[in-house]
């Protein structure tokens, strides 16, 4: 059994973030692109909730429509892609991995107008690897209320007490502000007992969300809206809830109903990690991507609690290099994807932490210190997401190509490795698009 204690160790690790079989790499590399076709099923079905229930609110449903399987697949993100101008990139990875002992490690690299640039694994990786990617799923959380918004379901810069009965003295945050940071509401804390709701998988996000609006109105670290910047926490798990009632459709289905079905995504969906797999440690737990090993819940952990594969990432970041245009459909707007992008807590309360919608805009110098600043690295804009375990998303929208890297470690090694890689990854674009 799990201690209250472990699982609250766990914030202190949360906050300092901001199987397959072996592809062997080859060191010969030529212009000819390498491909290897691989398997694109999974046999791991999740479990569709129909339900959503709370003590004030319940919202009813019929049950998702199962995804086609007459849809046709985007293959070219399911194989392994290399050239040539990748030389450098292929190298420092798998050097990296070596010299860190990791099991492997994978990436894909995607063109706004030329798809899947380089797309390589390492070590146990392949292109059917499923890994949890803790605050890597926040673009993806905040793109769903983002299409939410585009539909008319829901308002960002309206009162989510327009949307739920239960926010009480708080009903005037909006959804914007709860996606970046923005809230006031206390955000991951280190051994803070008051929000752990977010981390059980027994509850549900309507309960959690009720709870944590509940505490946080009488919690004296709540802060007026657009005052301070907070990262992560239970803002997340409460804007969560907020998409569910105003769609009238639990998480797992608006996520099957916006990102899986269109863009035609094999292995993603959303869980909570932390009790079933012992995921307490802040170090990447003994999971290999079961999914049998992770049980239904009405509670995922809307901030850190997708699992992907790598060509499932590619087909999102492509969506963002395509003005919200995925596999042929329109998933979100250009105007969304822009509005995730800005720097919202630089605009709009001068904040020296850069933050969107599930982006970070700006590179942090001493983030989680004493006195965090812009760094004056004047390079190119390059928008962030990186998890606890080492994965990060990021992409360059003035240069049309963002990257996915996941490593199976801790956030200090993956970030370690994906300062490595920016520079090599632009290099090697370029000299491609050449």
């Amino acid at each position: 059994m799990i201690s209250i204690r472990s699982l609250l160790s766990l914030f202190a690790f949360l906050l300092l973030v901001g199987c397959a079989g072996t592809n062997a790499v080859t060191t010969d590399f030529t212009d000819e692109v390498v491909e290897i076709v691989t398997s694109t099923t999974s046999e791991n079905e999740r479990v569709t909730r129909t339900q959503i229930s709370s003590d004030s609110s319940t919202v009813e449903r019929p049950a998702a429509t199962p995804k086609s399987t007459s849809e046709p697949l985007l293959l070219e993100y399911e194989i392994t892609k290399i050239s040539e101008s990748f030389a450098e990139v292929t190298e420092v990875v798998e050097n990296f991995v070596a010299d860190k002992s990791l099991n492997g490690a994978g990436l894909i690299v995607v063109d706004r107008d030329h798809g899947v640039r380089y797309h390589n694994h390492w070590g146990e990786f392949s292109p059917d690897r499923i890994s949890l990617i803790a605050s890597t799923s926040k673009v993806v959380s905040a793109g769903v209320l983002v299409h939410l918004h585009d539909q008319g379901l829901l308002d960002l810069a309206a009162p989510i007490g327009d949307v739920i009965d239960y926010a009480g003295r708080l009903s005037n945050i909006t959804s914007a502000q709860l996606l970046s940071g923005s809230s006031g509401i206390p955000g991951l804390q280190s051994d803070d007992p008051l929000y752990i709701c977010m981390f059980l998988p027994t509850s549900s996000l309507q309960k959690c969300a009720s709870s944590g609006l509940s505490v946080a109105a009488s919690d004296p670290r709540t802060v007026s809206p657009d005052t301070q910047f907070r990262y992560g926490g239970i803002p997340w798990q409460i804007a969560g809830a907020v998409a569910e009632v105003a769609s009238g459709k639990s998480w797992s289905e608006l996520i099957n109903e916006i990102y899986v079905e269109p863009c035609g995504l094999i292995s993603f969906g959303y869980t909570s990690p932390w009790i079933p797999l012992r995921a307490i440690s802040g170090s990447y737990p003994d999971w290999d991507g079961d999914l049998s090993l992770l049980p239904p819940t009405d509670n995922p952990h809307i901030g850190g609690g997708a699992y992907t594969t790598t060509g499932d990432y590619g087909k999102l970041l492509s969506m963002h290099l395509d003005d919200g245009n995925c596999n042929g459909q329109q998933v979100l707007s250009q105007k969304g994807v822009n509005l995730m992008q800005e720097n919202r807590s630089g605009e709009m309360y001068g904040s020296p932490i850069g933050y969107g919608l599930g982006w970070w805009t700006k590179e942090i110098v001493n983030y989680g210190g004493t006195a965090p600043k812009t760094s004056d690295n004047a390079g190119a804009r390059r928008l962030r997401d990186p998890g606890l375990y080492g994965s990060t998303a990021w992409i360059q929208p003035d240069d049309g190509f963002a990257a996915y890297l996941v490593v199976e470690s801790t956030s200090n090694i993956g970030n370690e490795l994906a300062k490595k890689l920016y520079p090599l990854v632009e290099a090697a674009v370029f000299a491609t698009n050449d």
